[in-house]
């Protein structure tokens, strides 16, 4: 399969494994890009030397493409960027902000930018920028989450309709019969967070993993809207955000509650009850943790048979 998004990146399949704090270290990356789809280091939990380290060792684990995800909110941005160029990152996914700023100075340096987008005029703002391709989220993805809660579904048509950009879809997508139906309806490539999350490579806990595969349908909740939405899974952490929220607590009582280092706790510590457990909706769909490789292999298959089954339809 070949398009936009395979061209772009020059990888076999239009697979990107979303950059989720605590999860995307060198090895989940690497395994995914060495698997036929694009890889991406999360930045956004590593400090600046830290994100060196694995971009050195995704380099020694493939000579294939991968990147590099970036909250443009991040603290010490310009460290981050500068170590980035100078270490050659040929793809950088953006979110959390303007793409305007740090999209010219990277694709000046032959590196190809993406930016993360919950909602068409976001997108729109995109094309202006001059980014290569843009990612619609719908809100049924975990963690961080447009304020619009535009589900993908609705998204995507709309982004489609509004840019001509190469379009990556993602919120909710973990099978090959979503990443086709998200294809029926304008995307050219999927970017999958959960699925990759829930994989021997990724670096979250054991007991964090655990937790997600035991998920039912409606564990999740988008929470912390004063702040930045999030989706969490519903824990006693969350429960004191609800109680707070609930009560009408300022924006600066939020962040009171949640500190520092939430999500490191939840996510990469295993503290399943006082962590901040970041996941999306289709956790409840999952059940095994399998290779990264293997996660490829089922949404390729599951698509191509998906798109056959469809093909021999009339009505």
């Amino acid at each position: 399969m070949q398009n936009r998004i395979t061209s772009l990146f020059n990888i076999k399949y239009p697979i990107v494994q979303a950059g989720m704090v605590w999860c995307s270290g060198w090895r989940l990356a690497s395994a995914v890009s060495e698997a036929g789809g694009l890889g991406l280091i999360g930045a956004g939990s590593m400090h600046p030397e830290t994100l060196r380290e694995h971009i050195r060792k995704c380099k020694a684990a493939t000579d294939q493409p991968f990147g590099v995800n970036v909250p443009l909110m991040y603290p010490q941005l310009d460290e981050i960027m500068q170590i980035i160029i100078g270490e050659k990152v040929p793809v950088v996914f953006t979110s959390a902000g303007n793409p305007k700023r740090w999209t010219a100075p990277l694709k000046s340096e032959g590196i190809v930018v993406v930016h993360v987008v919950s909602g068409a005029k976001f997108a729109l703002k995109c094309a202006e920028a001059g980014v290569d391709a843009v990612v619609a989220e719908g809100f049924e993805a975990g963690g961080h989450n447009g304020r619009e809660e535009t589900t993908t579904l609705a998204l995507i048509p709309l982004i489609r309709k509004a840019v001509d950009l190469p379009l990556i879809a993602a919120g909710g997508i973990a099978t090959g019969e979503a990443m086709a139906a998200v294809f029926a309806l304008g995307a050219e490539g999927v970017q999958v967070g959960t699925r990759f999350a829930l994989t021997d490579e990724s670096s979250a806990s054991p007991e964090f993993k655990a937790r997600c595969l035991a998920l039912k349908e409606g564990d999740t909740m988008l929470s912390l809207k004063k702040i930045s939405p999030t989706r969490l899974i519903k824990n006693a952490f969350f429960e004191q955000v609800q109680a707070l929220e609930d009560n009408g607590a300022s924006a600066d009582e939020l962040r009171a509650l949640l500190g520092k280092g939430r999500a490191k706790k939840g996510i990469f510590e295993g503290d399943l009850t006082e962590g901040e457990l970041e996941i999306g909706q289709v956790a409840s769909l999952i059940d095994t943790i399998i290779p990264a490789k293997s996660v490829v292999d089922e949404l390729i298959a599951g698509c191509n048979n998906t798109l056959k089954r469809l093909a021999e339809q009339r009505f």
